[in-house]
């Protein structure tokens, strides 16, 4: 027996901007569903960067302080370590942001944080284990989506849906909307290394002869990013653990003391990495936003901060209009054109990094890879430290809350 139920708003995807989305709409007065097909958050492959300008979302929100009472570390300058030369390219301290730093915090924690200030709305639910696998359609229009439940078929009536189902998202693919490659050189394999003595403003960035590895601080152990060219992961495999192990280590020594702990290469696990985005983000009765509708590289590490964006103007746009029955399909157009320069000039900055950056330390093979001129001309300057710092933490055009709240939020 299919399980009906009709919503004003149905979010697919439980990631950061399904999640966000799912409360601010429920928290202007739509009835909200976000279905998310797996049943935890527990997934090693989600981004940790949370940035300022998700923070000062947060602050808006009236959720800030309660957020940052979840286990996260702070990285208030972002430095890297090029064949053992330091070089510091961000100052975070004199940003006009609540938080002149940067957390990182597992996003299980993030998205169980958001998901639990949303379930105090009387407007907002969520269902776990929900996997969509289908749009439902009418006169040309989106109406809903069929998914399948632990508990048989579900099918969700909506006047609005919202595709955040991720870079493999079903709802795009069903939808049948186009999608413009950008192109990644690269790949990264991710593992997990435990860390021992805590030293403060530790590098992120590690770069060695032909080796890039991202350290990310997570308190008592360093999840790990080792970045290969694309395609590279079975030539890395090929070489067998021992290899690894040892190029990880001479790239970022701070993990050598541990790196025995990495006992099987099963445990080191593949990230493809993409860039893309689609040509339209709307169809009358749907919009996509995050992943879905712009798949972003790695490198700033500001994927999740741009999904949360989108969400955010997402929901001052339409939420509104959506609660008062006044909204039209042609609204739906707006978020895309609100957005779409951000996304291009942040996929523009991450191809030129990962062109001029990191494809040649990885294949030039350079005996001693030195930070590039950009870089010594920033660490350089005060000036132009607090610029990168605002780049990267509050991103291009910043959104701000401005969706009504007709019902609070709770922490």
């Amino acid at each position: 027996m299919t399980n009906v139920r009709e919503v004003d708003c149905c979010v697919v995807g439980g990631g950061p901007a399904g999640v966000m989305a799912g409360l601010l709409f429920a928290r202007a007065g739509c009835t909200t569903l976000v279905l998310e097909k797996h049943a935890d958050f527990l997934r090693d492959f989600r981004g940790d960067t949370v940035h300022p300008s998700t923070l000062e979302v947060m602050k808006e929100l009236g959720l800030l302080d309660a957020f940052l009472e979840r286990p996260h570390q702070q990285l208030t300058t972002l430095a890297g370590v090029f064949s053992g030369e330091r070089i510091e390219i961000t100052d975070f301290s004199r940003i006009d942001a609540a938080c002149k730093f940067i957390a990182f915090m597992p996003q299980w924690h993030f998205l169980d944080f958001v998901t639990g200030a949303a379930k105090r709305l009387p407007t907002f639910s969520i269902a776990m284990e929900a996997e969509v696998t289908d749009l439902i359609e009418s006169g040309g229009r989106v109406t809903g989506v069929r998914a399948q439940t632990p508990d048989g078929p579900l099918e969700v009536t909506a006047r609005l849906t919202i595709g955040a189902d991720g870079r493999g998202s079903t709802v795009r693919d069903r939808a049948g909307f186009e999608v413009e490659s950008i192109g990644a050189p690269i790949d990264v394999l991710w593992f997990r290394v435990p860390r021992e003595a805590r030293t403060q403003d530790e590098p992120l960035f590690n770069a060695g002869p032909g080796h890039i590895l991202i350290t990310i601080d997570r308190g008592d152990y360093y999840q790990c990013a080792f970045v290969i060219p694309k395609g590279g992961a079975e030539a890395v495999k090929a070489r067998g653990l021992d290899a690894f192990r040892a190029e990880a280590a001479a790239t970022a020594p701070q993990i050598a003391p541990r790196i025995d702990d990495l006992t099987d290469m099963d445990d080191v696990k593949l990230l493809t990495v993409a860039i893309d985005r689609l040509s339209r983000w709307a169809r009358p009765g749907l919009l996509m936003i995050g992943d879905s509708a712009h798949a972003m590289s790695p490198v700033g590490g500001v994927g999740i901060n741009l999904a949360i964006q989108d969400a955010v103007a997402a929901a001052n746009l339409l939420a509104g209009p959506l609660a008062d029955g006044t909204l039209t399909d042609a609204d739906l157009a707006k978020v895309r054109k609100r957005r779409l320069w951000p996304v291009k000039a942040t996929q523009f900055i991450q191809v030129m990094a990962q062109n001029r950056i990191v494809k040649p330390i990885l294949t030039e093979k350079q005996k001693r890879p030195r930070p590039p001129l950009i870089f010594r001309i920033v660490s350089r300057s005060g000036w132009l430290k607090r610029r990168a710092a605002r780049l990267v933490g509050l991103g291009v055009r910043p959104e701000h809350v401005r969706a009504p709240e007709r019902h609070k939020v709770g922490a």
